[in-house]
């Protein structure tokens, strides 16, 4: 595995930082993990909320590094949007403080969160000699990076979750709906769990975990019984009946929806006569909500997630340098510059090749290990979780590399 370098990290913590980051080595940071980020166009254009930024000046540029590095973010997008681009902003400038002298500059972009501003932005880092992009946060944005990057070979890593703006060239670096289905379906059948029924939203984030849900479960020799969608924010009675009708003949009840859905939806399922005690009720990253947390028919319920040590790790000296919190996609812009650094301290002039970026033994970073797919996807080591009123418990940990043809 390629590994995030020690000189990542800052001195007290720099003990969880180990190894170089060497192609081909099966070695491993073992040092940060966290909890899902959610965002882009499946719950919401804008990420949760966060206190304000603290006011600060401009500053289009962040390093003294030889190798120039596009970063394109949010930073004055309304809403939240705009507050997600001010933490990324500041992850990334923390992750080049602690990395030992890097040899990297940041040409920071605000593309506002819209197609056209990535476009500008885009051709201005690209025009300034960055060899690489980090961003755009958006899909759309992503879009028209994408168009440009690609005619002058300029690979792009963004962090979008719509894996539809991955492909040549184009990596993302975030939480994927489908790495959430894959690693809850194979955890319930590896316990014997077969035959599945499921309760989706009708919505975009709802037809990408609906198509990998069965290609996963028929991949891994289960079977499907009922599958029915729902409207968002409407009327899941005939759904939920259909549902439990068939759950006769399943033994676990998929429900992949943030806290308000999922908790209608079981108490639906509940009044169309479905005990939920008979099944194991499993769900994806949206279910790390106070809400199903605090739902007693979803106690017990499995979820995936990454493990939130180093999430917590990270949100102290984040906390410590700007005297705030972070949102919770803050680690994708840490990590994304923390593997530039390192590709650029390690890897010489192949540091950004297609077989660099997408080396199989993989990268570990504050949400633990991850690769990047040919087709611009990726993979990431995730945990299982149980429901229970105080939060999630793990059962079945992150793993800590990817194993041989996986």
């Amino acid at each position: 595995m390629f590994c995030l370098p020690q000189a990542l990290a800052p001195a007290r913590p720099r003990r969880g930082w180990r190894g170089a980051l060497v192609a081909g080595l099966a070695t491993f940071l073992s040092a940060c993990s966290g909890s899902l980020p959610g965002l882009d166009y499946f719950n919401s254009s804008s990420p949760p909320p966060a206190p304000a930024p603290t006011a600060q000046a401009p500053q289009t540029a962040i390093g003294n590094g030889q190798i120039k590095v596009g970063l394109l973010l949010p930073l004055s997008a309304p809403g939240n949007a705009g507050l997600a681009g001010q933490s990324m902003r500041n992850a990334a400038e923390l992750a080049l403080s602690e990395f030992n002298n890097p040899n990297i500059q940041l040409l920071v972009k605000d593309d506002a969160g819209t197609a056209q501003g990535a476009q500008q932005a885009t051709q201005e880092v690209l025009d300034q000699g960055a060899e690489i992009i980090l961003g755009p946060l958006f899909a759309h944005s992503v879009t028209q990076t994408a168009l440009i990057a690609r005619q002058r070979n300029i690979p792009v890593i963004a962090f979008s979750t719509d894996s539809n703006v991955a492909g040549r060239g184009v990596y993302l670096l975030s939480f994927l709906p489908e790495t959430d289905v894959d690693r809850i379906v194979d955890y319930a059948i590896g316990q014997g769990r077969k035959s599945f029924v499921a309760l989706v939203p009708d919505n975009a984030y709802g037809s990408v975990v609906e198509a990998e849900f069965k290609q996963v479960v028929s991949r891994r020799g289960g079977r499907v019984v009922a599958l029915e969608r729902y409207p968002v924010n409407g009327n899941m009675g005939d759904a939920a009946r259909l549902v439990a009708q068939a759950a006769a003949n399943a033994d676990v009840l998929f429900l992949p929806d943030a806290g308000e859905g999922v908790v209608a939806a079981v108490r639906a399922v509940s009044a169309a006569g479905l005990n939920l005690k008979r099944l194991q009720v499993i769900g994806t990253g949206l279910w790390d909500d106070p809400r199903i947390f605090a739902e007693p028919s979803v106690a017990g319920g499995w979820y995936p997630a990454p493990d939130s040590a180093g999430f917590r790790a990270f949100s102290t000296r984040y906390r410590a340098r700007y005297n705030q919190e972070p949102v919770r996609t803050a680690t994708l812009a840490y990590d994304a510059v923390a593997l530039v650094a390192a590709l650029v301290k390690t890897q010489g002039a192949r540091r950004f090749a297609p077989e660099t970026l997408t080396n199989a033994s993989g990268f570990a970073g504050i949400d633990g290990v991850f690769r990047f797919r040919g087709d611009g996807t990726n993979q990431r080591g995730l945990a299982v979780l149980r429901v229970t009123p105080s939060g999630g418990q793990v059962v079945s940990p992150a793993p800590h590399s990817f194993g041989s043809g996986t």
